[in-house]
């Protein structure tokens, strides 16, 4: 077990750095907004990738969850958090400069490609997890919940954003160059950390056993506490639904409804709005009606409007796509904010990277699995009755809320009780 030391630093010196990190994760989500629309394009419009190869190009950025999650889990609970993420920007700023460099050579391929998003997801790991257990060494347990939902908000802006300059850039110079904002962020990124002067103390490490042993530590607490369960098997389920339908998007978009690609770009930012407003929002019912039953009416409520989207067609049709996915990026945010902030709150700070890294094990190390059911689905079936599977499939996945412990209660709880 790792013994965690409080940062140092005053409290105006840590609300500065709040701030850095705050803006280098929001130029660096900027970035990954931009390459969630540029790199399916550059397969389809630069590579005419199939369907099932697309949604295997979503599945390879989620994939290292499954192959390095829990050991990531343990070492961030070990070592520096901001060294490490310092070492993800750059990484994955070198991996998606390469694919500009190599379109450029005419060398570029759909391994390539695959290649990259796998790079770039495993430093995506490890680059959440710490950004997980280092915000709270920024800020007081009592300016988690508002931490988090400037955050989130940011976040969901730059999503926003992200989708129309991809459609933008692609529209004027090509898909492969708009990866080259995605570059540049993580460059931005590096640099904020690099700034940050509050340091965490060095941890007094006393082991308790072996990394296995440590692994397996948040694994059992994960199982056993019934509300970090019962949320961990909602996220788990929620996302195969929902990036089995994100994963071909798309390609539903541009060969079945039939949109330019630049104009996929700005539906994305228009549906993302949902998302700028539901984590801007939720602090207000939270303090209202209670942080669990507002997570409860976000998770559950927003899901079925995924049944709007497989209705897209031309013209005015476009607006069912857009409402669809404006109020699931909604809800989505909404329930990212509270259940981040009381995931930080509620875990034993030594335990806190590996409780993480486990509940996003789960959550994220379906994501490939929806992927691919996804594109599976949509080859077999065709891409519109895949859509109707995959968004039917999310309307009722809030349900497993209800067999927890949550449905009564107010609000979520600040320690294991």
């Amino acid at each position: 077990m790792t013994v965690i030391a409080p940062a140092r630093g005053g409290p105006r010196a840590r609300r500065r750095d709040f701030r850095l990190l705050w803006t280098g994760q929001a130029t660096g989500r900027l970035g990954s907004s931009v390459t969630g629309v540029a790199l399916p394009l550059v397969a389809v419009a630069s590579l005419d990738a199939s369907t099932l190869r697309v949604a295997l190009l979503s599945a390879a950025t989620w994939l290292p969850w499954l192959l390095m999650g829990l050991p990531a889990g343990a070492w961030v609970d070990r070592l520096p958090r901001r060294p490490m993420m310092v070492a993800c920007d750059l990484t994955a700023l070198l991996l998606f400069l390469s694919v500009p460099a190599a379109a450029w050579l005419d060398r570029l391929t759909m391994a390539h490609l695959s290649a990259v998003a796998l790079g770039a997801g495993c430093a995506g790991v490890f680059f959440q997890t710490a950004y997980q257990v280092y915000l709270p060494s920024l800020l007081d347990s009592d300016e988690l919940a508002e931490g988090n939902a400037k955050v989130q908000a940011t976040e969901a802006a730059a999503q926003v954003g992200g989708p129309g300059v991809a459609g933008l850039v692609t529209q004027l110079a090509g898909a492969v160059n708009a990866l080259l904002l995605d570059a540049v962020s993580y460059l931005v990124s590096a640099l904020c950390l690099l700034t940050i002067r509050t340091r965490e103390a060095r941890p007094d490490r006393v082991r308790s056993g072996t990394l296995r042993q440590e692994i397996a530590e948040g694994l059992r607490f994960v199982a056993r506490d019934p509300y970090l369960r019962v949320l961990t098997l909602f996220s788990a389920a929620s996302n195969i639904c929902l990036f089995g339908y994100q994963s071909i998007l798309v390609v539903f978009l541009v060969r079945e409804v039939g949109v330019a690609p630049g104009m996929v770009g700005v539906l994305a930012a228009a549906t993302s709005l949902g998302a700028v407003l539901g984590a801007a929002a939720v602090p207000v019912p939270s303090r209202r009606f209670g942080s669990a039953r507002t997570m409860l009416a976000a998770e559950i409520g927003a899901a079925p409007f995924g049944l709007l989207i497989p209705l897209t067609t031309k013209g005015a049709g476009l607006l069912t796509a857009v409402a669809g996915g404006f109020v699931i990026a909604a809800g989505v945010a909404a329930g990212n904010v509270l259940k981040g902030s009381f995931r930080q709150a509620y875990a034993p700070r030594a335990l806190l990277g590996r409780i993480t890294v486990t509940m996003q094990l789960v959550s994220y190390g379906t994501i490939p699995l929806g992927a691919l059911l996804g594109g599976a689905v949509g080859t077999a079936l065709g891409v519109r009755q895949a859509m109707w599977i995959t968004t039917g499939g999310l309307a009722f996945t809030g349900l497993i809320l209800l067999a927890g412990p949550l449905r009564r209660r107010r609000d979520l709880p600040s320690q294991p009780g």
